[in-house]
């Protein structure tokens, strides 16, 4: 694979032959089968498939939610070790997670005050001056349009979806993970907002170089926002490479199909297989 210029950045999480089969016997799914991948700091990765091709699965186990079945995970240049409570919680610091269902993300009973609070403690600020906390929280808040007066005393439940993805990006503002990844993050949303939560992110990599990894089925968006996009068919990665590799010039057939599967304006739609 290669990423040309990007080629200069340090890697920050890698994987060789990483692979993940749930159950067993006659009943085994391979859901992701011998993949290797390497994302480098500072850049924004997509892993791109339909439904059942083993991109989420790969996710859970990138953020530690479930144990690799044989492969290995490299964290910066290094075998991944979370083995114990307190090394798993200090991975956790670096690498972040927000999810295209916003509403399970979210304990309904914290109160919005307190979930903000949570990331500035685990970020080493419990004992900063109430004043300080509450600037840091009304930032976070600013960053992603949203004003923490009208935040301040509610709980999940009382905001919109919308409201709720602008959220968890402030907790990522916050947070300031090296890794996050983004599973659909926009696919709850209107087009209008969609715009406007890539744009956050878009921020947000630039402003404190972190590396975001996109798992999404939108081969157009992919190759929008995208640095290097790696497709998933099967749980196997069929290709990879430079968005403008992988998209301009694809070699796998499934790749091919995806991208005919994107609707153009300009072309009368094919709805014969609708």
């Amino acid at each position: 694979m290669s990423i040309n210029n990007h080629d200069i950045r340090p890697l920050c999480l890698s994987g060789r032959g990483v692979t993940k089969v749930f159950g067993i016997g006659d009943k085994k799914t391979v859901a992701v089968d011998h993949v290797d991948f390497d994302f480098r700091e500072g850049e924004l990765v997509s892993i791109v498939g339909e439904s059942g091709s083993g991109k989420t699965t790969l996710a859970k186990m990138l953020l530690g939610l479930i144990s690799v079945t044989e492969g290995e995970i490299f964290y910066q240049g290094k075998p991944r070790d979370i083995r114990s409570r307190k090394k798993k919680k200090e991975y956790w610091k670096n690498i972040q997670a927000i999810f295209q269902d916003p509403f399970s993300s979210f304990n309904v009973f914290t109160k919005i005050d307190t979930v903000l609070l949570d990331c500035i403690h685990m970020r080493g600020g419990k004992h900063l001056p109430k004043e300080k906390k509450v600037e840091m929280m009304a930032e976070a808040c600013s960053f992603v349009n949203l004003k923490y007066e009208e935040m301040t005393n509610k709980y999940p439940f009382e905001l919109s979806g919308g409201q709720m993805q602008r959220l968890m990006i402030a907790r990522i503002f916050l947070l300031k993970p090296k890794i996050l990844l983004a599973d659909e993050p926009t696919s709850m949303i209107d087009a209008c907002s969609r715009a406007t939560i890539l744009d956050m992110l878009m921020n947000l990599r630039n402003e404190i170089g972190m590396t975001i990894i996109f798992i999404t089925h939108d081969i157009g968006l992919a190759y929008y926002i995208s640095d290097s996009v790696y497709i998933m068919e099967k749980g196997k990665i069929v290709e990879s490479g430079t968005a403008d590799e992988v998209i301009l010039n694809s070699k796998a057939d499934y790749t091919k199909r995806l991208i005919s599967d994107v609707p153009k304006i300009y072309e009368e739609w094919d709805l014969s297989t609708v």
